[in-house]
């Protein structure tokens, strides 16, 4: 069917000039033509929000968001509690209930502004997953370029053997220009990004402009859909090994997917999204979206190459002092600027890194890599986890927060997400939990904590643990070195955690984090206190009613 009927039969859409489908390069110039909004916390709605830097379009578009919305809005996410869905969904703070009600009646009023407005919105159909056992198409509708341009960097363009019918097909309607009204709509704020998974559509109203919004909002889809279908789906990135091996390696922000997932002697399978089918491993995506605060040019060269490449997007680094984006050569922006936001990222294809897998997908994971980066100083920088330790940092997904990064945050803050992305997981841990254990079993896949973290002392006070080191335990692991029958281990006392006495290439004094510490009992209270933060978790969630079993 045709797009402009299909949009008209799926929302009501009329007099609606669109732009379909066009290069990444139409949609660069689009969107320093068109695209407007606030930029600053109280600037008009009408500033410019994507610019080109001094390489035009050879090189990347720079988007500023909203100033409210440099991140995901996690209370304005919610999906629509029909009576088919409402038992199935995992509810909690970042994916509420909205009521259907209250969404038909929004949902009507934000076509009916979009038909009185009569302004142009942009089209791209692209696909969500790579495998076509499990892929969808996914079309975005919204009024930013840059949207539509993100949407091309970061999604496969054409998936063989897929239904590509409207009936199988997800829609993003994004409209910025809406403002919710709470009272009126049900909605918390001015603005909400909800799901409606009985009518396959994805709704972004109001002040949220980031565009993981455009990824993340199809990605909590797609964590619905792929274990209904008895797939995995993941938050993680992947690589293959030249003998063929696969690793996938969990993490939050901040953990080191995307840099430990990006090694020159592995092929790239994504750095983020991730399914496992019958056949194996595949990315979700095509396209990497990468934090840019500090990074480390030198450990990161892959981004930072593509930092000048063409079609690539710049999200909420400030230009330089004194000069306009047009003026900077990309390599010389400061990314170290946190004066917008901590959160500054980077959007570009696959294509980017010399060295990605043939069809973004892979055999089963012989080595699964659960990433945390404790600033505490507490954890091993590596533990060897078998059985049910390895469902119980799963369900746990640890990491911490660093002291500094807010006003007032003084100490380390422990941070729990279940299953290593809590926000995006529409079922309760305990069915990816399962899933995960049988695929386990089924590829014999070994698995290690891998902390890239701090060491010695907490952050503030230690060195973080060098990437050098952290390399060289994954590499170790994923030749399968710690799990040999002649790698020797020791257990912690506090936490339990087995721990490997020597690694090739790593000093074996770093492998006892009790052991370089200058106070070994400040150590032994701070490790009691993460410990004991873990067991509150657990608890706290009732894990152990999902058939996890507590092992710290």
């Amino acid at each position: 069917m045709d797009y402009r009927l299909a949009l008209q039969n799926k929302f009501g859409l009329t007099n609606i000039p669109y732009k379909y489908n066009l290069s990444k390069q139409q949609l660069f110039h689009e969107a320093i033509a068109h695209d407007r909004g606030r930029i600053h916390i109280d600037g008009p709605d009408t500033d410019q929000k994507a610019y080109a830097t001094k390489l035009g379009d050879k090189g990347p578009l720079v988007f500023l968001t909203d100033p409210t919305c440099t991140g995901r809005p996690v209370k304005d996410t919610f999906a629509v509690a029909w009576p088919e869905v409402e038992s199935e969904i995992w509810w909690k703070d970042n994916l509420q209930q909205f009521d259907p009600d209250n969404y038909q009646g929004l949902l009507n009023r934000v076509v009916q502004h979009l038909n009185e407005r009569g302004r142009h919105l942009y089209v791209q159909d692209v696909y969500a997953g790579s495998d076509p056992a499990y892929a969808v198409p996914y079309r975005f509708v919204g009024e930013y370029a840059t949207h539509a341009m993100f949407a091309h960097n970061m999604f496969p363009k054409s998936v063989n053997g897929i239904d590509p019918s409207d009936d199988n097909r997800w829609t993003m309607l994004n409209v910025q220009s809406f403002h919710c009204e709470p009272d009126r709509d049900g909605s918390r704020s001015n603005r909400a990004a909800i799901i409606d998974f009985r009518n396959k559509i994805c709704l972004v109203v109001g002040r949220a402009d980031y565009c993981g919004l455009v990824k993340k909002t199809i990605f909590t889809v797609m964590n619905y859909l792929l274990p209904n279908l008895g797939y995995l789906s993941m938050h993680c990135s992947g690589n293959i090994g030249s003998d063929g091996d696969a690793a996938i390696l969990f993490g939050l922000s901040g953990t080191g997917k995307t840099t430990l997932s990006a090694d020159p002697n592995r092929q790239l399978i994504g750095d983020d999204e991730t399914g496992w089918t019958d056949n194996g491993v595949s990315n979700l995506e095509d396209g990497c979206y990468a934090k840019l605060i500090d990074l480390d040019k030198q450990a990161e060269p892959i981004i930072a190459a593509a930092l000048s490449m063409e079609g690539t997007l710049i999200e909420n680094v400030p230009a330089l002092p004194g000069k306009s984006y047009a003026e900077i050569d990309p390599q010389d922006l400061d990314l170290s600027d946190s004066s917008r936001t901590e959160n500054t990222r980077f959007s570009y294809p696959l294509s980017c890194n010399p060295n990605v897998a043939d069809g973004a997908c892979g055999g089963h994971p012989q080595t699964i890599v659960l990433l945390t980066a404790d600033a505490f100083g507490v954890l091993p920088p590596v533990s060897i986890l078998e059985g049910d330790d390895v469902m119980y940092h799963f369900v746990q997904g640890f990491t911490a927060r660093l002291a500094g990064t807010e006003v007032g945050l003084t100490e380390p803050e422990a941070a729990f997400s279940a299953c290593f992305g809590a926000p995006f997981m529409a079922h309760r841990p305990s069915i990816y939990a399962k899933l995960l254990r049988e695929k386990m079993a089924h590829s014999k896949a070994r698995c290690i904590l891998l902390n890239t973290g701090w060491s010695g002392g907490p952050a503030g006070e230690a060195p973080r643990i060098s990437i050098r080191d952290t390399r060289a335990l994954l590499d170790a692991a994923l030749r399968g070195d710690l799990h040999g029958n002649g790698a020797g281990h020791e257990t912690h006392d506090i936490l339990g955690l087995r721990m490997p006495t020597s690694c090739p290439g790593v000093d074996a004094s770093i492998l006892n984090p009790r052991a370089i510490w200058q106070d070994t009992s400040r150590y032994d209270a701070r490790a009691t206190e993460l410990r004991d933060m873990f067991r509150t978790n657990f608890d706290s969630n009732d894990f152990a009613s999902y058939g996890i079993r507590a092992t710290m």
